[in-house]
């Protein structure tokens, strides 16, 4: 059950809801999200739900987080992705060694993060720290943000592979490359970082190994459940949680065009009569509704274990994430068949149905989406086969 406090935020979020839906065409068509939404999101305390209270923040419940999530995909599906993937990373930056959270928010307790965790920077390992360089892409609402979280493998002197590590870099050690022109998401500014030879200290790194094993630094600082729990559960929430969003408002568009649609074809009748009509809406609630209450169960039943004192089994670890392919999924099907049933009026620019239907299979390709992996995962650990950590 959401604080007063994180309560207040998901009614000021409602609140913004319907300027948030104006400005969606405004959203796709600067190809970022209006700094006018990141403002009063800001404003309403959204971007503060999983920083610590130390620095201002509320240390929320991941569901709570996740409903604001949600509901902002429901009204812009670009600014549900940017308010996801830009909102939960504070949570990530409190494991950090408290040297690099007073660099973060020691003096402005407003600042905010992009990232782009795929590998694909080198870091050579040198005295205190690592000198980092690359090109990352797909790095969501990057320009409403004064610091990255960026992804890279580590090499030794002799040039081999020795870990792979999160690294934090301030705005004035990186460029970002506008390269963001896209048929889906297309609101959420995903351009490309460039980092050329820059020193960042061992503080302001997290190796993924500890990550995996639910351990950073900044728990000694911030010692709240919460940042207990698993990165790649909370992390891949963040990819599912809009696509589900956008199929609540694809779901409510829908329905409401189909009380008001006449079908031509069969003498005038009111699509709302048709019987196969209601069936295709129950069908994709259900999706939707699945797709929300396995992934909000699951991050509960985590959230039990941490609470208790013990380890998360590795099956439920792997059980969030079968659950959370499979949810992006259930969404994007409840979309397909709603925007298949809704006639050519779904068509027109400035309907949330195409939009949604861009933006949701747009968030599908995503590597947090790819079934396969995470699916294999589950199902080698329950014959009992040893399981490749991956992302879990």
């Amino acid at each position: 059950m959401a604080s007063s406090q994180s309560q207040a935020v998901l009614d000021g979020v409602r609140d913004l809801l319907p300027t948030i839906r104006e400005r969606a065409d405004e959203a796709e068509r600067l190809r970022v999200v209006p700094e006018a939404s990141i403002k009063e999101l800001d404003e309403v305390g959204f971007f503060r739900l999983l920083q610590p209270k130390r620095f201002d923040g509320l240390e929320s419940d991941p569901v709570t987080f996740y409903t604001a999530v949600r509901d902002i995909a429901s009204a812009c599906g670009s600014t549900g992705w940017v308010s996801s993937v830009v909102g939960v990373h504070p949570w990530q930056v409190a494991l950090f060694a408290d040297e690099a959270q007073q660099a973060v928010w020691g003096s402005d307790t407003s600042t905010r993060l992009s990232s782009s965790y795929a590998p694909t920077g080198k870091a050579v390992i040198t005295e205190g720290g690592f000198t980092l360089s690359g090109k990352w892409s797909f790095s969501s609402g990057c320009d409403h943000c004064s610091w990255v979280l960026l992804g890279g493998l580590v090499f030794n002197e002799e040039g081999q592979v020795v870990d792979f590590r999160t690294f934090l870099v301030p705005r004035e050690s990186y460029t970002i490359v506008d390269v963001w022109h896209m048929v889906g998401l297309k609101g959420t500014g995903s351009n490309d970082i460039v980092v050329e030879d820059v020193f960042v200290p061992e503080a302001f790194t997290l190796s993924m190994g500890d990550t995996g094993r639910c351990f950073g630094p900044g728990q000694e600082q911030n010692p709240s459940d919460l940042y207990k729990l698993p990165f790649h559960s909370i992390f891949t929430g963040t990819i599912t949680t809009p696509i589900i969003g956008m199929a609540m408002g694809a779901y409510t568009e829908h329905v409401e065009m189909q009380q008001k649609r006449t079908r031509a074809a069969y003498l005038g009748e009111k699509a709302s009569l048709d019987p196969f009509a209601a069936v295709r809406i129950a069908r994709a609630s259900s999706e939707i509704d699945a797709a929300w209450a396995l992934l909000t169960n699951n991050i509960r039943e985590e959230q039990a274990c941490v609470e208790r004192g013990e380890k998360i089994p590795l099956g439920l670890r792997l059980r969030v994430r079968r659950d959370q392919v499979i949810g992006s999924q259930r969404a994007i099907d409840a979309i397909d068949a709603l925007f298949e049933a809704s006639g050519g009026r779904a068509l027109a620019e400035g309907t949330y149905l195409q939009r949604a239907w861009r933006d949701a299979h747009a968030g599908r390709v995503h590597a947090a989406n790819d079934p396969e992996r995470a699916l294999q995962m589950y199902g080698a650990h329950e014959f009992g086969h040893k399981v490749d950590p991956g992302m879990y």
